[in-house]
């Protein structure tokens, strides 16, 4: 039999199970520099305009480490390959994330030894989910270039791009492999996946921050060589064999690595703990906060600490261009506020990180389907704990931890903008209003979760994911093509009062968290009523 064996069937296998979300986020990402395109040629029609624009970026250090070194000239395709940088950090994330997923996780649950028992070779589960990946990435790819081409971008320019996004995911996908060899917890081998990711981000917009003598840094990085393709800004498809020769290195690494090691082992030895727990381990909130703390901390420092300094870092030059430009001030007031250049970015801006932490609590609130799924709830269950203080120890921080995140992004972004137009003290109470009335819409979304994984359970991951699929499509491509404002309020953020600079509405807020409420007595009245587990 060869190590092989079984790599087809498997990847049906993974597709089938991913059927909901592996659409969702390759549609998501796939039309995301089409949405972009399409609004900045109304915005910028001209060379010169988009120059300026370019220009006025570039001057930013902040924008120069997401984005890169800018583009050696102005055109449509050489200003979205530079603006649309940071999809392909995602896209290597979510590379990394797949394959762990669908490798050490599997291992970790058992699963993978029951699939072992039968005619499948030893390297088949690896190479089934580098194969999916690798097809997943290569349409993604495929969507982007075709959309690039709607927009009337040299064709040569739009394969380069696509090519270039395809490449993020496949190489970090065999990053994400070899990862998975490493620690026989699916947590740990998470962490070293996106930590290789945060260091070749690091690294890439460092070399190009400092520029000069430190420019060879960005080429050090494997984003560096991605971000080095320059579409439509010189096509450097030699730079393709570099990728391409790394993730095959890689992927052989991988394959040897798990030809080493014993199913449901990783090579770096585990951490042994106490023979006995601590007190502090002696309720359900302690185990919670165990199980969740990870997430919180790295949601706490990439969004609230990071994000939070990058939207008060880059307001003022951000606020300065809406100033100059109607068009583009129209389609932020419907993200953001409505009063001065300033207020109209960080608004928008706090807005954007409220989708992105709207997804840590929809993660946090599945928390709880994990470990049914798992058959960990039961034995806990088992003992006197109730289902309701079960449940309760989650949802703490599936919407307190939300609150959190938010609250210091909101205290970051106010104190540097604050700093930077002199007026800390005005600035502050005002930034942090803006982010504390996005808490609503935030909560919804959680517990529309929750109430779907007390009534359906195994539904329960796929709602989540979809309703904040659906809020990120109509928030960020509807407002840039400009749809009804009735096929946007579908969305609970277009609800949100645009703070800061605009007027303060309590009506949507109370109605927001009324049907949290209510979707959250929902969920934990039919997860008391059914059976438990439901694996």
């Amino acid at each position: 039999m060869s190590a092989f064996t079984g790599t087809g069937a498997l990847a049906r296998l993974i597709v089938r199970r991913d059927r909901v979300l592996l659409p969702i986020w390759m549609l998501l990402l796939g039309l995301l520099p089409l949405s972009l395109a399409s609004g900045t040629a109304q915005l910028y029609p001209t060379d010169a305009g988009r120059q300026g624009y370019i220009d006025s970026l570039a001057g930013n250090p902040m924008l120069l480490l997401f984005y890169g070194t800018k583009p050696d000239n102005a055109s449509l395709g050489a200003l979205i390959y530079w603006r649309s940088a940071t999809g392909m950090v995602i896209m290597a994330l979510i590379g990394v994330l797949f394959v762990i997923r669908h490798t050490r996780v599997e291992e970790e649950a058992g699963r993978r030894e029951l699939l072992g028992a039968t005619v499948v070779g030893r390297h088949a589960p690896v190479a089934a989910a580098l194969a999916t990946i690798s097809c997943a990435s290569v349409l993604v790819g495929a969507l982007v270039t075709l959309g690039m081409i709607s927009q009337h971008t040299p064709a040569g320019g739009a394969a380069a791009m696509g090519l270039a996004w395809a490449c993020a995911g496949i190489l970090f996908g065999a990053v994400g492999a070899a990862a998975a060899q490493l620690s026989e917890g699916a947590g740990a081998a998470r962490g070293i996946g996106v930590a290789i990711v945060g260091v070749a981000f690091g690294v890439r917009g460092a070399g190009d921050v400092a520029g000069g003598g430190l420019s060879w840094l960005s080429w050090v990085s494997p984003l560096g060589w991605i971000y080095h393709v320059r579409a439509y800004a010189g096509d450097h498809w030699w730079v393709f064999a570099v990728i391409a020769a790394a993730a095959v290195a890689v992927t052989a690494l991988a394959l040897r690595l798990s030809a080493r090691r014993d199913v449901g082992a990783g090579l770096l030895p585990p951490k042994l703990g106490p023979a006995s727990a601590g007190p502090g381990l002696a309720s359900p909130l302690a185990l919670a906060w165990r199980l969740h703390r990870g997430s919180l901390y790295g949601w706490l420092i990439g969004l609230g600490i990071v994000g939070g300094l990058l939207f008060g870092g880059v307001a003022k030059t951000s606020g300065d261009l809406l100033a100059d430009n109607e068009q583009l001030k129209q389609i932020m007031e419907r993200l953001g506020g409505a009063s001065g250049a300033g207020d109209v970015f960080i608004a928008g801006s706090l807005g954007l990180g409220a989708i992105a932490v709207a997804a840590y609590g929809i993660s946090a609130a599945l928390r709880m389907r994990t470990e049914e799924a798992a058959l960990r709830s039961e034995a806990l269950l088992a003992t006197g704990v109730s289902r309701l203080r079960w449940a309760a120890s989650h949802l703490v921080f599936a919407f307190l931890g939300p609150t959190l995140v938010m609250v210091v992004t909101g205290l970051a972004a106010g104190l540097l903008y604050g700093t930077a137009t002199g007026a800390v003290g005005r600035e502050l109470p005002r930034v942090l209003a803006g982010a504390l009335v996005q808490l609503p819409a935030i909560w919804l979304l959680a517990a529309l979760t929750v109430a779907v994984f007390g009534l359906a359970p195994r539904r329960a991951p796929a709602i989540g994911w979809a309703a904040l699929s659906l809020c990120v499509i109509l928030g960020q491509v509807g407002a840039a093509l400009q749809l009804s404002q009735a096929l946007l309020d579908v969305s609970p953020f277009t609800h949100i009062p645009h703070v800061p600079g605009g007027p303060v509405t309590a009506v949507p807020l109370v109605v927001l968290t009324a049907l949290t409420v209510a979707l959250v007595v929902a969920g934990l009245a039919g997860f008391r009523r059914r059976d438990v587990p439901i694996t």
